[in-house]
């Protein structure tokens, strides 16, 4: 099969890039502290045996930036779990005064990403390092959680971060042209809601992973960025 040509261009999503400074945390919101990480640490390796190893379920900017060490990676379905943009960013690809939207996991459906496998030495250490980067807010924006996935392999378990939708940055449900504003527009000190997208589908396409959900938001994206612009 011939790959297909994605309608969001590397062209299309520079021009939704401008420079922005980073604001840095908010000063009003309630942030995680040693103790919160040690909790939760301590909580989720109590679900998962030493003798089990440990991988991680990407699928959004995890299966093009893992920032991990991984000694193996699979393609893998999660069942009863869907990739959604219901997080408010206000921060890294968003600003408080035009706030953008990052992907997570959200209850119902299926979704196809990529398992990673981390590597055996030093878990806590790695598991620390994710769990500070996914997680910052009080209450989180994310649980971690042990997913049972399917591989061409055979079955796995795998940390995998979901949404908390009591969190402060829940956005709720939106409507498609809700979310294709917000991604066509939004930018934020690493970047575009645009540039977010385009490489999420782009990584999953190579992977042989075809979201027709993502597919087509980048298209309608695409369309806004390329169209008139308004005021």
């Amino acid at each position: 099969m011939l790959p297909r040509t994605m309608s969001l261009t590397e062209e299309l999503v520079a021009r939704c890039f401008r420079r922005v400074e980073d604001a840095g945390p908010d000063p009003d919101a309630a942030h995680l502290d040693d103790g919160d990480y040690v909790a939760m640490l301590d909580a989720f390796e109590a679900e998962l045996p030493a003798t089990e190893p440990l991988w991680l379920f990407g699928y959004g900017s995890l299966i093009w930036k893992p920032e991990i060490e991984h000694t193996e990676e699979r393609v893998a379905l999660a069942r009863g779990w869907h990739r959604s943009f219901c997080m408010k960013m206000t921060r890294w690809r968003g600003t408080k005064e035009q706030p953008g939207l990052m992907m997570a996991l959200d209850r119902g459906g299926q979704c196809k990403g990529v398992a990673f496998r981390l590597v055996e030495n030093n878990r806590r250490q790695g598991l620390d390092k994710l769990f500070r980067r996914e997680m910052t807010l009080k209450p989180t924006s994310y649980w971690p959680r042990l997913l049972q996935l399917s591989t061409d392999k055979g079955p796995l378990r795998a940390l995998a971060f979901v949404i908390n939708r009591s969190g402060t940055t829940y956005a709720g449900p939106l409507s498609e042209d809700e979310v294709v504003e917000r991604l066509a527009t939004s930018c934020g000190h690493w970047g575009s809601g645009a540039d977010y997208l385009y490489n999420t589908v782009k990584n999953l396409e190579q992977r042989g992973i075809h979201d027709g959900h993502l597919w087509r938001l980048q298209q309608l994206v695409a369309a806004r960025i390329a169209g008139p612009q308004q005021p």
